[in-house]
């Protein structure tokens, strides 16, 4: 027998337990809610056996986002066996995912109309399949008989991206006569799949999945109009240059197509940021505000756009909002009684206002500063004036958050979200995450201008969500203009500056699985060399060797 400790709870097991009914032993009756297991600290699918060795499990559920993952990922599978069942052979090789957006995963049907008929009914599949129980079978099969299955079910894409692996073999799994590849762990059978939601949207339709803090509760639409509509432009110009995917990407590389395909994108970036100027050029506001999540580029973007109103005759006159930081014993305190240091109140957004004011009525104004050390604004002498032909700049997380700026009227204000965007995907039912390439994104910079190893960075990650969440995302509907800072190319620069960093990751740290998982997704991708990144590009606040400092 083996001793196997769950919750320091001690149990004596045959070897061959598989670790779902592990599961059944220690929850009887909640088993199902338990979608993936720690075995000493190491990721396990939960139909692998406990071993003869004794051991410690943890069980995760959804509110964990690895558990998540597992759990989309595995409504993302049963979603297409029922596709296949009710459009007929090679429906779901019709069926993409493309992004994340409105609480769901936006999906589309090549070649098809999306009816509420054809939805209602592949729900209804999914019900069944769901009821039945059904295993997940995994099988190790040689990557050169993958591509070949997958070219001949039509999904392209997959057998694409499995042409640039390293190892001749590959995990597939079949849930009765469906087979697919999934980059990660699934749950053990489809009994585990019994919420989620589909419904018809646009040109597509939205996949929802529980809700993280109460399973057994379905997500639902959360308009996020702009983000959509920004999100599906980038995916219609990557169609129309015939890059939707990494194998897409990886092939553009092997043939020497790279520095065109910066060029492009830079080039349509450049366009975009000189857009925007002339809108705020014509518009005659006076205060830009840029808020934006962790990584998205808005130092850069910001020097960018200067540049662009100095062309105009326009000059930007930039206000640091960390300035407006109140004094620390002022700051609120969070649901544990700790300092808050994302809250807005921790913003003397009164003094802001009044200085606002101030300066567009032709003042001129003490300009604070703050020290970070000793948690106090100084006042150091400093001084700011505005002429008739300045913009005053702001950014900072609160800025397309009405209250920082409450005082002023909205007509005198432009207010700008920027974030990477991503719409790049691994194939046809495996999306990237957009704070995926973020976090890609902090890793390298933090690693370069911080010292900060990648460990720390992944560590810290989840709380630096958190803050987004809560203080960015919901205002992002309120900006002007969204602007999508993801490079299609960026991955492949990103990649020999963030492996290194990711493979230093302790085994025994908490970082590791995040790494590990990294690390597996940047295996599929071609790196370029830097040299071909221009010094002005937004990737250069990351990489280094950027012509605007950092």
């Amino acid at each position: 027998m083996t001793k196997v400790t769950v919750e320091n709870r001690l149990y004596e097991v045959a070897p061959e337990t598989k670790l779902y009914e592990l599961a059944g032993i220690a929850y009887p009756g909640e088993e199902k809610k338990y979608v993936l297991s720690r075995q000493d600290g190491r990721l396990k699918e939960l139909f692998h056996p406990v071993g003869e060795k004794d051991t410690s499990v943890e069980f995760i559920t959804v509110a964990e986002e690895i558990g998540m993952r597992t759990y989309e990922r595995s409504v993302v599978f049963l979603m297409m066996k029922a596709f296949r069942d009710v459009i007929g052979a090679g429906g779901a090789s019709k069926v993409y995912v493309d992004y994340a957006v409105n609480n769901g995963l936006f999906c589309r049907i090549i070649g098809s109309e999306v009816t509420d008929e054809v939805l209602s009914k592949v729900t209804a599949r999914m019900k069944e399949l769901a009821e039945e129980d059904i295993p997940f079978v995994k099988e190790i099969v040689k990557c050169r008989e993958a591509i070949r299955f997958f070219e001949e079910e039509g999904m392209t894409e997959k057998a694409k991206i499995m042409s640039y692996r390293r190892s001749s073999w590959v995990n597939m799994y079949t849930l009765v006569d469906y087979k697919d590849y999934f980059y990660a762990y699934l749950v053990p059978s489809t009994g585990y799949l019994k919420v989620f939601a589909m419904e018809k949207y646009e040109s597509g339709f939205l996949l929802f999945m529980p809700k993280p803090k109460a399973s057994q509760e379905t997500n639902c639409l959360m308009e996020q109009r702009k983000l959509w509509e920004t999100m599906e432009n980038t995916a219609v110009w990557s169609e129309h240059l015939g890059l939707s995917s990494i194998g897409d990407l990886n092939e553009r590389v092997v043939v020497g197509g790279a520095n065109d395909l910066i060029l492009l994108q830079e080039a349509i970036m450049e366009k975009t940021i000189g857009n925007i100027a002339e809108t705020i050029y014509r518009s005659g506001k006076r205060v830009v505000l840029i808020a934006g999540p962790s990584s998205s580029g808005k130092t850069t973007f910001s020097h960018r756009l200067s540049i662009q109103l100095n062309a105009l005759g326009l000059n930007l006159k930039p206000i640091a909002c960390d300035n407006y930081f109140r004094n620390r014993d002022d700051y609120p305190l969070d649901e544990n009684g700790k300092l808050d240091f994302e809250s807005i109140k921790c913003v003397d957004t009164e003094q802001l206002s009044k200085d606002l004011k101030a300066l567009l009525a032709g003042e001129t104004i003490r300009v604070p500063s703050y020290d970070f050390v000793n948690g106090e604004r100084l006042y150091k002498g400093d001084t700011m004036t505005v002429g008739k032909n300045d913009i005053i700049m702001i950014e900072g997380i609160h800025c397309l958050n009405d209250e920082l700026t409450a005082s002023m009227d909205n007509d005198i204000k432009f207010r700008i979200y920027i974030a990477a965007l991503t719409t790049l995907n691994i194939d046809e039912h495996n999306y990237i995450s957009t704070s995926d390439a973020r976090l890609l994104r902090r890793i390298v910079r933090d690693a370069r201008t911080r010292g900060y190893s990648a460990k720390n960075t992944i560590e810290r990650w989840p709380s630096v969500r958190r803050g987004e969440a809560e203080n960015i995302e919901p205002y992002m509907e309120n900006a002007d203009v969204m602007v999508n800072s993801a490079l299609i190319y960026e991955l492949s620069a990103l990649k020999p500056y963030a492996e290194p960093l990711l493979f230093g990751v302790p085994r025994d740290s908490k970082a590791y699985e995040e790494a590990k998982r990294l690390l597996k997704f940047l295996d599929y991708i071609l790196a370029i060399p830097s040299e071909t990144v221009p010094t002005n590009s937004l990737v250069r606040e990351f990489i280094g060797g950027g012509c605007f400092g950092e």
